[in-house]
């Protein structure tokens, strides 16, 4: 009797949700919104932006634009109620493109379709193709592009030396783009381009001339001395001034190779004042194009653990130049950047760009000089000393 009774409640429960559950279904809405109206393309180089009004319904959520792009995909994009414009791109093709527009409501109803066909414009790509600019610099050449659509593009760049060949890809998003590509022999070169886009278009491989890269050497320091009276002071314990540039890198390894500078506020006045300024007359002209530079390595009382990127270390600095040492221009401002996360962990990779040095590249390749500042800004937040063991620089020697 009292497993009847449990079947009769379990079934009226069942039906009392079954009911309940029609009765909610049958609220949901389920008519369709009505669809977009004024439509009209602007065609755009690889694209075109589709212009509309959306429908009086109160409940719209988005509105989505369904194409075959020129890789033969079908693809679409989706443009929130709050637009009235929606974009597509991703098209090489001087042929008509057909879209299909819908209104989707906050219940999933579709509206019906509203078609519109137009062609677009070239692909930027071809744009950029034709922008490319090769200028031989040190070390290597300069590549320049103008890219109007501000859309990432591959640019390739194939190097033909004596029948051998290399490729470079850079990659960018900017408006304008200036690249170098270092490690070049000083010899004649064919260079070769071709530029990509997100979408997988393409354009041919053309030929971009060819152009022979300017020879590049280290700048040698044995003529260079420290100008004493517009410089902090840098000796202090074992450390010197000069030790910046004596070509020998501090290492972790062992403190028979201790090379580096030590400035402490003791020393400068009781405080750092930041930017802390080191003036070097190099005896000779040069041009440099980029250079290196080289933290602390060892850590006394460390146990082996490495010094690099700790609070006394130099971080940030700005690079002067100067024909009589008086009047400055700035070659730039520069950042060895905090690879510690919140823990103070920093990755193997941070540590080896740390022991070979880390590398800049100037904007462009500087005027003829012969007075250097090198003009620390922050170290990594101590306030008593400021470290830094080397830097290097590459470019003309000696004009």
């Amino acid at each position: 009797m009292r497993k009847q009774i449990n079947k009769i409640v379990f079934f009226a429960i069942f039906v009392f949700i079954t009911i309940i559950a029609c009765s909610e279904d049958d609220n949901i809405d389920r008519t369709a919104p009505g669809i977009v109206s004024n439509v009209s393309v602007t065609p755009t180089n690889g694209g075109g932006i589709i212009n509309y009004s959306l429908p009086s319904d109160d409940d719209i959520l988005y509105v989505k634009a369904i194409y075959t792009n020129s890789q033969g995909e079908e693809v679409f994009k989706v443009a929130s109620k709050h637009n009235t414009s929606i974009e597509v791109n991703g098209l090489n093709q001087s042929t008509p493109v057909n879209v299909k527009l819908y209104v989707i409501d906050l219940n999933k109803n579709v509206s019906n379709t509203v078609e519109v066909a137009f062609t677009p414009l070239e692909s930027f790509i071809f744009l950029v193709q034709e922008s490319v600019n090769i200028t031989p610099d040190l070390g290597g050449v300069k590549i320049t592009w103008e890219n109007i659509a501000s859309k990432t593009v591959f640019v390739y760049v194939h190097i033909l030396d004596d029948g051998e060949e290399t490729i470079r890809i850079l990659s960018s998003n900017n408006p304008q783009e200036s690249i170098f590509i270092r490690g070049l022999a000083a010899k004649e070169l064919t260079f070769f381009t071709k530029v990509e886009d997100f979408d997988g278009n393409i354009t041919e491989l053309v030929e971009k001339g060819k152009y022979t890269p300017l020879f590049e050497e280290k700048i040698d320091k044995s003529t260079w001395t420290l100008i004493a009276n517009q410089s902090i002071n840098g000796d202090a314990f074992e450390g010197r001034t000069v030790n910046f540039w004596d070509d020998v890198v501090d290492t972790v390894e062992t403190d028979a190779d201790n090379s580096y500078f030590i400035i402490t506020r003791d020393n400068n006045g009781g405080s750092l004042n930041f930017p802390l300024d080191i003036v070097i007359d190099l005896n000779k002209n040069v041009k440099i194009q980029r250079f290196k530079v080289w933290q602390r390595a060892f850590w006394f009382n460390g146990g082996g653990v490495t010094y690099h990127y700790q609070e006394e270390n130099i971080k940030t600095f700005d690079l002067y130049s100067s024909n009589d040492g008086q009047t400055w221009d700035l070659l730039g401002q520069f950042d060895i950047g905090d690879p510690r996360d919140a823990a103070g962990n920093i990755t193997t990779a941070a540590f080896q760009e740390a022991i070979e040095g880390h590398e800049f590249s100037l904007p462009n390749t500087s005027e003829q000089f012969r007075y250097l500042k090198f003009s620390i800004t922050s170290n990594y937040g101590s306030t008593q000393i400021t470290v830094g063991s080397e830097i290097t620089l590459y470019g003309l020697d000696n004009l």
